[in-house]
């Protein structure tokens, strides 16, 4: 059975279609500013057209890229770093949970109204489900991991403790930077989508720039954008 072309019926070129969603999704960029930078390259779409893009094809892309990533994510048992941020939706608080290896790679984001031992027993259900249980959790102080990870029964495997979690922290900064150009969030639903979408794309182009010479930074680099063109493809 032939799989079923997603672009089919769309007057645009898949490449512009996947080049408009990569260039919202991966840079801090807004809806209008995607518009005008096409616009310059000879592009001319609505914002509105980079909006339905992105709800349409921006999951798809996701998904193909953490399928293309399956075979490196066998590492991931080893340690994960558990961190959680709050994110303001119509003015109430909510916190966006994530898991990130030990490479700095986000392995799952979780999206919950409040900080409690509920909240943190549905995210690491979540995760470990998807990817097994890790040899090690390191998080912070926050009581609600105590409790959760104690009836999880791997309260043996918790780490904490003064700058160990700094590897949790750091992938919140691209959605920090990311957060203004959208205008904040005005539903669970869609900040819950943005971000999964966000760090599959972000985990694509991790190229650890600060641990690696410039020669195999830009070779790294030329390997994910070849990569990420063959994405969608039918």
């Amino acid at each position: 059975m032939t799989k079923r072309d997603p672009f089919k019926y769309f007057h645009s070129s898949r490449e512009i279609i996947r080049l408009t969603v990569m260039m919202y999704v991966r840079f801090p960029l807004s809806l209008r500013n995607v518009e005008d930078l096409l616009y310059e390259r000879g592009v001319d779409i609505s914002h509105e057209t980079v909006r339905f893009w992105w709800n349409r094809f921006g999951p798809m892309v996701a998904a193909e890229v953490r399928k293309r990533q399956i075979e490196g994510m066998k590492s991931s048992h080893w340690r994960w770093h558990l961190d959680e941020v709050f994110v303001k939706i119509n003015g109430e608080r909510h916190y966006l949970w994530r898991a990130v290896d030990h490479e700095g790679e986000v392995l799952e984001s979780f999206v919950t109204r409040k900080r409690d031992k509920k909240a943190v027993l549905e995210f690491l259900r979540k995760a470990m489900k998807k990817h097994g249980r890790a040899e090690s959790l390191v998080t912070d102080k926050l009581r609600s991991y105590d409790t959760a990870i104690k009836d999880l029964g791997v309260a043996d495997r918790q780490e904490t403790g003064g700058w160990v979690n700094n590897r949790a922290e750091n992938p919140h900064l691209p959605f920090r930077r990311r957060e203004p150009a959208m205008l904040r969030f005005r539903r669970m639903g869609s900040l819950q989508k943005f971000a999964s979408v966000h760090a599959s794309v972000s985990n694509h182009f991790n190229a650890d720039r600060s641990l690696s010479s410039r020669a195999i930074f830009k070779q790294n680099r030329a390997v994910a954008l070849a990569e990420r063109r063959g994405l969608g493809v039918a």
